[in-house]
């Protein structure tokens, strides 16, 4: 135990004195335990500026269609994986799926980027202009990019969950699939009457880790992947994103512990709502 609490200690427990620079404007001559203390003042700037709306709604969606769309593409590719016969089959297929897992959303700023450019992107000139279409100028068009940062993040984050899910259904008593086949029911059959209701709780252990960071979003996904254009802010713009320009800008570092610190809080809530909620409907399956 003792390197991992060594570990919690240092990286989580430590920085917490760091808080107080969420209630104080920080100056570098006087250091966080001498600057000046603001009160509430770090945290009125989410909300009074003409973005708040934007942040929050954006914040909030992407993560909800994340969390919707990632759980039903995760499930479906790890029946399928149990459903693969093919020892060796099935071992690639992991492989393959955790690839995109593991590069940095950097490399797929590119990769999309090669299909998304004006000028020398695939889609613009190997399927629009071949039928006829003008090229679309995607970086300027924040119409589009909920759809696209959408398919990039399912694309990243699936493999990862589907692993979970298939590591799962693996554990499950065989027996339970062979009296179902003797008694006629199908494949399909099978995964919906076993394998579904049996995936309940990991289903409901993985929303409720997610749901933590309801208010957080990924910054590469929104920051990188868009190439930070100002153009597609209304769609791309989410708390995380914000809160980066303005400490670019301002070098306000009160303000982006303030930020840190309301999504924690918020965080937090909605973990203990949902928990509740959950153990109100069916308390075996609650966190706690």
């Amino acid at each position: 135990m003792v390197p991992g609490l060594a570990y919690l200690v240092i990286n989580n427990y430590i920085p917490l004195a760091g808080l107080q620079l969420a209630f104080k404007k920080f100056k570098y001559t006087e250091g966080i335990w001498g600057s000046p203390w603001v009160g509430l003042k770090n945290f009125s700037f989410l909300f009074k500026t003409n973005d708040a709306w934007s942040l929050f709604r954006n914040t909030i969606g992407y993560n909800l269609l994340f969390l919707f769309i990632n759980t039903i593409f995760a499930i479906f590719v790890a029946i399928m994986l149990n459903e693969v016969k093919s020892h060796f089959v099935s071992k690639l297929s992991q492989t393959l799926i955790l690839i995109p897992y593991l590069l940095s959303y950097v490399v797929i700023s590119y990769i999309i980027y090669a299909f998304l450019g004006q000028t020398s992107g695939m889609i613009n000139n190997s399927i629009l202009k071949p039928l006829g279409m003008e090229g679309i100028s995607w970086y300027t068009k924040p119409e589009y990019w909920p759809f696209i940062l959408t398919m990039v993040q399912a694309w990243k984050s699936f493999g990862y969950n589907s692993i979970i899910y298939y590591a799962t259904i693996i554990g499950f008593d065989k027996v339970l699939y062979e009296a179902a086949a003797v008694d006629g029911a199908g494949t399909w059959k099978r995964i919906w009457s076993i394998t579904v209701p049996l995936l309940k709780p990991t289903i409901i252990t993985l929303t409720l880790m997610s749901i933590g960071r309801m208010f957080y979003s990924d910054f590469g996904l929104f920051y990188q992947v868009p190439m930070n254009s100002g153009m597609l802010q209304d769609a791309t713009m989410t708390i995380d994103t914000y809160v980066y320009r303005g400490l670019m800008e301002n070098n306000d570092i009160g303000r982006a512990a303030a930020a840190g610190f309301l999504q924690s809080i918020l965080g937090f809530i909605t973990v203990f709502a949902a928990n509740a909620i959950v153990r109100r409907i069916e308390s075996d399956n609650a966190l706690f």
